[in-house]
């Protein structure tokens, strides 16, 4: 298997975050990747460049407007008196269907759901490339791999079509799954990150080509808190095409895997022809953001469970931060993973 990941990606070094209204560093750092790297190496995977793909991986998810606002925003931050280091927001509008504003403080509000997503000078061509590493990986997996690991970071999956969030800008998985439909007429997205994947919900919720499925903290309390509950199911022609598995807090090992047996249930039903693993490694019990209890030795079971489908995989990094856990959590799951998904991936041919 190769681990697709671009150095470029390393640029982008958000400053900090508001968490409960305090100001703190952002956990989203370059070392994540540092780190992650290296446990792929470990693994056994092949390390490789993704190539530069413009614009079209961006483009098939993302608005022009949001697009154009990425690109430009922060020099254009940069042009007023006063302003930060940082694009970050300072207004949030209460609705999104009325006038476009020109100025880019009431642009910053309109395009960015939170504080945790700051945009700086290297951000833009940072998430480009995270995003060229998911196309990539999708299209390895279309030419005949059996499974393709985008190293994607910045992360993606809270980013809407039209919004950041969350630490992301583009939306790999997204990217990646719409990727895939040139080849399939139906994909499945399994979001395993400690967070909801409110973005790619957000993305595909109207549609029946990409079945969404989610397992993570009860948002309730949790972030991104207004979604990611189990009734969302999808709209119009998506009803039914979204499946949210909201989990109490400090969920262990045997209550995330019996949640997954449910969503690979749900997914088999679906028929997809390439499934999108959106690998958060941050349900860990020493994550620092504490939401669920998940082990090193529960990653490697949940690997073999999605393993065991020997679909067409493209695994793309979410989640996941600095902890003395976090390579040893990918290492664990690309084991579990890759044992049971050459046995399935042969039985299939």
């Amino acid at each position: 298997m190769k681990v697709i990941f671009d150095a470029a990606q390393r640029r982008h070094y958000p400053g900090f975050f508001l968490t409960s209204g305090a100001r703190a560093p952002n956990p989203e750092t370059p070392a994540r990747a540092d780190i992650l790297l290296e446990a792929a190496r470990a693994a056994g995977l092949t390390p490789e460049v993704p190539p530069d793909l413009g614009l079209a991986p961006a483009a098939s998810i993302h608005t022009p407007e949001y697009l154009a606002f990425l690109e430009g925003i922060f020099a254009r931050w940069q042009r007023i008196e006063g302003a930060s280091e940082e694009v970050i927001p300072n207004i949030h509008p209460d609705r999104r269907g009325g006038a476009y504003p020109l100025s880019a403080v009431g642009q910053a509000g309109y395009h960015m759901t939170d504080t945790s997503c700051p945009i700086g000078a290297e951000t833009y061509a940072a998430a480009l490339r995270s995003a060229h590493a998911a196309a990539h990986a999708a299209h390895r997996v279309m030419e005949g791999e059996s499974a393709a690991y985008a190293l994607c970071r910045p992360p993606g999956h809270h980013a809407f079509k039209d919004l950041a969030g969350g630490f992301c800008y583009l939306n790999n998985a997204a990217i990646a799954a719409q990727t895939l439909r040139a080849s399939t007429p139906r994909v499945a997205v399994l979001d395993i990150d400690v967070h909801h994947g409110n973005g790619t919900q957000g993305v595909f919720y109207d549609r029946a080509d990409v079945l969404t499925v989610s397992l993570h903290a009860d948002p309730t309390r949790f972030y991104p808190f207004f979604w990611g509950h189990g009734d969302e199911r999808g709209e119009g022609p998506g009803l039914g095409y979204n499946f949210n598995l909201p989990l109490p807090r400090k969920t262990g090992d045997e209550g995330f895997l019996a949640a997954l047996d449910r969503a690979l249930s749900r997914i088999a039903v679906f028929c997809p022809g390439a499934l999108v693993v959106a690998l958060g490694l941050d349900a860990y019990e020493g994550d620092p953001f504490a939401g669920l209890s998940v082990s090193t030795p529960g990653f490697r079971r949940i690997g073999a469970k999605i393993g065991e489908f020997g679909l067409p995989t493209v695994l793309v990094q979410e989640g996941g931060y600095v902890c003395n856990g976090l390579g040893g959590n990918l290492i664990a799951f690309l084991d579990g993973f890759g044992a049971t998904h050459r046995v399935a991936a042969d039985t299939e041919r």
